[in-house]
């Protein structure tokens, strides 16, 4: 297979142009020149100080992946096979629409990855058969250049004998898009009639399979695969066809059709499913993706799925289902070793780590016993069994290291990938395990050469650095802790752009965040107007699955917000923590998915070599209330029976129980309440869904109200961050209408509803009023999707206040009594010292800076979440009466 030319960035080159030699470019104004790495750039003032010293790391060619000759045979069966498929579903598509269908994606000459296709959601539109024949056998030639290419018949034979296959896939091998492709066609996969019995011994007919689901841990990722996927597949994608066979499922937007197989969805979606269907009917495999981020949602998802292939298969009528867990970095001995675990018989006494001497309670199902809190281990030092074809040479891989790394590689994953070459009598007969180099470009890596004390500030500085000495093409990426970080980095970049001269290339800001519209998200895909560089501002939902042509450049903060639960306080935060070394390979592995690149990491080798090796997993740091209910809403009464990757300790599930307890989500006898249920079927948090279903009650009546709330908590701030003293009092100003006296709460309400009733401008009256238009677009969609599933609950509509009137006195007083219902445990008093102190807990918390209430003194107050900087704050935070509480906590 001949190799494809990739262009090489030149260190020398001195300006950010299209031509490799041209004359040095004028700076923009208010930047002064400084010396980077033995180079002249600019140096701004203000915000703009001196820049680091970066050191480059050392190169490693990327090695080629070339396929034997025995594959080509296969290769010119599957190219058949694909024609063939795209014919049949065009011929489908033409029936329902009477146009055939076609893609919009071309081949990228040089990326591994080809540019995605830039068109909406509704996926191809109409033309001709042979374009559509043509546009897919185009991009099966460049699948064919995919590491992962070669291993199709290992992973289809490895799932053929086993139920559980265990798929180590690099950066860059193709994994996330091909494996659902290499199986579809599999016999297994068709489906399959069956008839079940259920408890009245009564028979009913039933199909089982047809379908395959792969989970994703953000919802970004899983929209760009499915349209990437359907592209290739040469159908439409989701709900724009009947005929469509590719579609994704996200929280608040499902895209499928009743054709479908291959589905792409959320790992919290799919635990949603589970609650219709314990048994997944409609998959024939499930295929867990991004394992190693370890979420709690993919914890909950592997527990389920190793009780169903573990299990008597009774609901499936004895059809096995086919997992599939990849990841290029996840500890995979311990994942092995969790689903070995789960074909053990347990013995007398011992049920998956719950030992019968110990004193349980019968109301919680939690062992009395200090020793079996964490239960099994991920990172045990379990004997690993596994069954693999293609082996894995050490050597080899060290001699031709495709991560130009200059530290010393994950030694877990080494650890793994050594342990593969197995003896043939120690093959697992429950797994197969496969692995697949990636295709890596060179990255270079760069330090700081001193601790970087504001990552905005050297980000900002980085940014031009790259541009004014690095030539085009090649986009920029930059890995930052949030939203306002974001928003913030967005604004310098564009000011600091204004100046720059008319001979430079043009700089296109994106942003790119969990919070941000469907369409706004898809922006960054879309490729960038002639003469312009791209500089993609993202949090960590870009680090894995999301491919961004173009992208050559990234630039590394070394943080990332984290959830942390202080169990004892029972108050939950969202800290700004240093990333993992796994976190880090993955972040500078955008770089080099398409050509050699660039990675700025803002902090020291020295630093780097101080991280963890793997993310704590979440499941270990998080309120647990959320993974109860979902477990007891699926059926799981005693929680130390469920399968836990990692066991959280003893105390988080006591307090997870008790807080359930509280919100009336469970009975007295620990079994899940109808109240409960509702809560599990909503795309809330358990504490909000609680608030949602209180406002639904008839003594209530604010349905439409707080729905308006919890869809503005959906987003970080709706409200525009200002900086200068002189803005921020402008903007006070300017607010001053929608502020109101209870709290934050109703100035959300407020604002959405002054909001919503504009009619003429939005984006005007928001900027007006010092707030997001970008987010608001996002709270209003959240609002839309919010009534709808209220309606689909049958929850009773409530009577609607016109906006014009204001917010009257008895219906707030409702509003933040329903939220109560939520946040009764997230309360503080105030003390005669002028300081608040929690009322669980006791622990002094100040009002945000940020809050209506900031500087205020008022009897009690409630919050929604604890933040820590330099104190401890409280944001979201309304007025509420003592006595609200009182009635709460003694009910």
């Amino acid at each position: 297979m001949p190799e494809q030319v990739h262009h090489r960035f030149s260190e020398e080159a001195p300006n950010a142009t299209t031509t490799e030699a041209s004359e040095p470019k004028s700076f923009p104004a208010g930047l002064k020149e400084t010396s980077i790495c033995g180079k002249k750039r600019k140096r701004g003032r203000g915000r703009l100080s001196a820049m680091n010293d970066h050191g480059p790391a050392p190169e490693a060619l990327p090695e080629r992946h070339t396929e034997d000759a025995i594959h080509r045979r296969a290769d010119r069966d599957e190219a058949s096979r694909a024609g063939d498929r795209v014919l049949i579903s065009s011929s489908k598509a033409q029936a329902s629409h009477k146009q055939p269908l076609h893609t919009n994606t071309t081949k990228r000459p040089g990326a591994v990855r080809p540019r995605m296709s830039h068109q909406s959601a509704n996926g191809p539109g109409p033309s001709n058969d042979s374009h559509v024949k043509m546009q897919a056998r185009a991009l099966l030639n460049v699948r064919r250049t995919l590491p992962i290419w070669s291993h199709r018949e290992e992973i289809r034979q490895g799932l053929r004998d086993k139920d559980v296959m265990l798929l180590v896939g690099e950066t860059g091998s193709g994994k996330s898009t091909q494996v659902p492709q290499f199986l579809i066609d599999e016999q297994w996969c068709k489906p399959q009639r069956i008839t079940l019995t259920d408890g009245a011994k009564c028979e009913k007919p039933a199909t089982v399979g047809g379908c395959i689901a792969i989970t994703q841990p953000r919802r970004v990722a899983a929209i760009s695969l499915a349209r990437r996927v359907a592209e290739e597949m040469g159908t439409p994608l989701g709900s724009s066809s009947p005929a469509s066979k590719v579609g994704y499922s996200v929280r608040f937007d499902n895209s499928t059709s009743p054709s479908i197989r291959i589905k792409f969805l959320t790992e919290g979606m799919l635990l949603q499913e589970l609650l219709r269907d314990p048994w997944l009917r409609q998959y024939s495999a499930v295929i867990v993706d991004e394992v190693h981020e370890r979420g709690v949602n993919v914890d909950l998802v592997m527990g389920f799925l190793r009780n169903m292939v573990s299990g008597e298969k009774e609901g499936r009528g004895g059809i096995p289902m086919r997992v599939v867990v990849m990841s290029a970095t996840a500890d995979m001995q311990g994942i092995a070793k969790f689903f070995e675990d789960g074909h053990r018989s347990p013995t007398i006494g011992e049920q998956n780590g719950a030992i019968s001497t110990d004193e349980e309670s019968e109301w919680s199902g939690i062992s009395s016993s200090d020793e079996e809190e964490r239960g099994p281990v991920v990172n045990g030092k379990g004997h690993l069994h596994s069954q693999m074809k293609h082996k894995y040479n050490p050597a080899k891989r060290e001699a031709s290291n495709l991560h130009s790394e200059d530290t010393l590689p994950n030694d877990e994953l080494v650890g793994f990938r050594r342990s593969l070459n197995v003896p043939v009598e120690q093959m697992s007969p429950h797994l197969a395990i496969c692995y697949i180099e990636g295709r890596q470009y060179e990255v270079k890596i760069l330090y700081s050469a001193e601790p970087v004390q504001d990552f905005v500030d050297a980000a900002l500085r980085t940014i031009f650095q790259i541009h004014y000495q690095e030539p085009m093409p090649g986009d920029l990426l930059v890995f930052l802790t949030g939203q306002e970080v974001v928003e913030s980095l967005e604004k310098l970049v564009k000011e600091y752009a204004l100046g720059m001269g008319p001979e430079l290339p043009k700089l296109l800001v994106l942003p790119l965040f969990a919070a941000l519209p469907q369409a706004a998200q898809q922006r960054v895909f879309q490729p960038a107007p002639p003469k312009t560089r791209k500089v993609i501002l993202a949090t960590n939902i870009a680090e894995t699955s999301v491919t961004v042509s173009g992208v050559r450049f990234v630039i590394d903060c070394g943080k990332a917000k984290a959830k942390q639960f202080r169990t004892r306080l029972g108050l939950e935060s969202l800290l700004v923590k240093p990333i993992s070394k796994s976190a880090a390979i993955q972040r500078k592995g955008r770089a080099g998915r398409e050509a050699p690149g660039k990675c700025y990491r803002l902090y020291t080798e020295q630093e780097y070599l101080t991280l963890q090796e793997a993310n704590t997993p979440e499941i270990l740091r998080c309120d647990l209330s959320q993974s109860i209910l979902t477990m007891k809403a699926r059926g799981v009464h005693n929680i130390m029976d469920f399968p836990f990757l990692d066991r959280p300790p003893r105390e988080a599930l006591e307090k997870a129980l008790m807080q359930l307890y509280r919100l009336k989500a469970l009975s007295e006898s620990g079994d899940i309440s109808a109240i409960g249920l509702e809560i599990a079927k909503l795309p809330l948090s358990a504490p909000l869904g609680r608030v949602l279903l209180a406002a639904a009650e008839p003594e209530m009546d604010c349905l439409l109200e707080v729905i308006d709330i919890i869809s503005c908590l959906s987003v970080e701030n709706i409200f525009v961050n200002l900086h200068s003293e002189e803005k921020r009092e402008e903007a006070e100003m300017a607010r001053r209408e929608l502020l109101r006296r209870e709290g934050d709460h109703l100035t959300l309400l407020a604002t959405v509803q002054a909001y919503a009733s504009e009619k003429a401008d939005r984006k005007a009256w928001a900027e007006r009023h010092y707030v997001s238009h970008r987010a608001m677009q996002a709270v209003m969609d959240v609002r839309k999707q919010l009534q709808a599933q209220s309606h689909h609950l049958r929850l009773p509509p409530a009577t609607s206040v016109p906006a014009s009137d204001g917010i009257p006195a008895e219906r707030a007083v409702c509003v933040l009594k329903c939220f109560l219902q939520g946040f009764a445990t997230n309360t503080a008093r105030l003390f005669p010292d002028g300081s608040y102190r929690t009322i669980v807990g006791n622990q002094t918390v100040a009002i945000h800076p940020s809050s209506v209430l900031f500087g205020k003194k008022v009897e009690a107050i409630m919050y929604n979440e604890f933040v820590f900087t330099n104190r401890s704050y409280a944001r979201g935070v309304s007025a509420v009466q003592m006595d609200w509480i009182g009635e709460l906590l003694a009910g």
